[in-house]
């Protein structure tokens, strides 16, 4: 019996969203890699095939649909060979933000334009002195009447050339306690003392627009704050459930992929032997192995996915499962890569930019350390 009960209608959305994949995404990915970016075009047409922010309500332009459409377009986009194009930061994980804490006005001035695509949005934590440890902020944000001044600096923001709309995290410098410091505003593109800086280079996800964001002396209205001032590292809190399942969920489908891509390999390749790889008894083990891991992975997200969408408290389940599965998904990538042997290493095969582009699974959303002090602390250890 599946834990998850997948309607016609998220069927059909699944096949449209696979079609759309092959012909729009798929044949560009190895372009998006090498020009290092994601052309925004994809994003408006992500948007208007309704594939953008699917459980926004009607009356702000969305479709108003389930979790389980969320679902279906991580794990299909999981199967395109590419990390540049994170609908999923997008659409669970800032924008719910704005659905939850922004204000009748904010939310239809901002929100239609998320659903078509014609804004993409970022969230400003991370600074180079503080990551997971988000107390440790220096961005400040100052009320002044009717405004509000920032000044800071955020590192590894993705999405951060192509945003036109960011979810900042900044802190009151005159509030004491660390933890009631914290608010979150809106910042649009174009704001004076808003600045883009470099597109980082990294290690993976080369085609993810990952940037520097710059607040100097940038002046906001104060209807952009978001909920209550000093409410900002509760929000947070509220949303790292979703945020955290989201990571889980794409770790599971990414190692699924990249199995079911090795496994096909084995079966089709001749070892020196003259015999298909799959017939040695090493790479047969290895392969159930990682079959194994990657079954109990979904099973345990799924079960999550279920408790989530019933409005249950999985803080810890959530925390542990996005340690797990990431570790995972390395495993797999790692081992896949043994048994592919020479032919791995090449860039033709989808094992060298996996490689690359999963290692920082571990990190972002919370490192997996992090993930672990809070299991321990809900366990009262």
């Amino acid at each position: 019996m599946e834990i998850l009960e997948y309607t016609d209608e998220h069927k059909e959305f699944r096949n449209r969203l696979r079609e759309f994949a092959i012909k729009e995404i798929i044949p560009l990915a190895d372009e998006w890699e090498e020009n290092h970016l994601i052309p925004k075009e994809i994003w408006q047409k992500m948007g208007k095939a309704g594939f953008l922010c699917t459980n926004v309500p009607s009356e702000y332009g969305g479709h108003g649909l389930d979790f389980l459409y969320s679902v279906i377009i991580i794990e299909e986009l999981s199967r395109t060979n590419q990390s540049g194009l994170v609908v999923s930061l997008h659409s669970d994980i800032v924008v719910p933000y704005i659905t939850s804490y922004g204000s009748e006005e904010i939310k239809k001035k901002y929100i239609p334009g998320t659903v078509t695509g014609d804004t993409i949005t970022a969230v400003a934590m991370t600074e180079p002195d503080a990551g997971s440890d988000l107390v440790s902020m220096k961005t400040t944000a100052i009320h002044d009447g009717d405004s509000v001044v920032i000044n800071g600096s955020k590192t590894f923001i993705s999405n951060g050339i192509n945003c036109g709309l960011v979810v900042v995290a900044a802190c009151d410098p005159e509030e004491p306690d660390p933890y009631r410091s914290i608010s979150l505003y809106i910042v649009e593109e174009g704001t004076p003392g808003f600045e883009k800086g470099k597109k980082l280079d990294k290690m993976g996800m080369h085609s993810q627009d990952t940037s520097e964001l710059f607040f100097n002396n940038c002046k906001i209205p104060k209807e952009n704050l978001l909920g209550d001032k000093g409410g900002g590292f509760i929000m947070l809190m509220e949303k790292l459930q979703q945020e955290r399942l989201v990571c889980a969920i794409g770790a599971v489908a990414g190692a699924q992929y990249i199995l079911e891509n090795t496994i096909d390999y084995c079966k089709n390749t001749l070892s020196g032997s003259g015999k298909p790889l799959s017939k040695s008894q090493a790479t047969r083990f290895a392969i159930v192995e990682m079959s194994t891991e990657v079954k109990l992975g979904k099973t345990f997200v799924d079960k999550l996915i279920a408790e989530h969408m019933n409005g249950e408290n999985v803080v810890i389940e959530t925390s542990m499962s996005k340690y797990w599965t990431t570790e995972m998904i390395k495993r797999t990538v790692d081992r896949c890569l043994d048994l592919t042997e020479d032919y791995g290493i090449s860039e033709e095969c989808l094992l060298g930019r996996a490689m690359r582009d999963v290692r920082v699974h571990s990190i972002f959303a919370g490192t997996n350390e992090i993930m672990k002090e809070i299991c321990s602390k809900f366990m009262g250890l």
